[in-house]
């Protein structure tokens, strides 16, 4: 029987930074779960699950070090210096 090995990976503080800063600009308060890195043991399978931020209903899912936002799920996707702009008319 396969295992899975669950990490907790901490959201990139210059990415945290830039979240907060957009935020507080557009005067809503985030709430952010922490991505995961699963392993399944006995296998070379790995999966990462993105950080979470929620906003006024929407589910925005980031990882570090990159600069794309996807909006809900995988299909939808924006740039982080337009997170701003969609949180504003969203």
């Amino acid at each position: 029987m396969l295992k899975n090995e669950v990490k907790e990976l901490e959201v990139n503080k210059e990415v945290l930074k830039r979240i907060e800063m957009i935020c507080r600009f557009t005067s809503v308060k985030p709430s952010i779960k922490n991505g995961n890195i699963i392993n399944i043991k006995g296998s070379n399978i790995a999966y990462i699950s993105p950080h979470i931020m929620t906003i006024k209903g929407n589910n925005y899912l980031f990882f570090n070090d990159s600069d794309t936002i996807f909006i809900n799920d995988y299909s939808r996707s924006i740039k982080l210096k337009k997170l701003q702009n969609f949180i504003k008319t969203n």
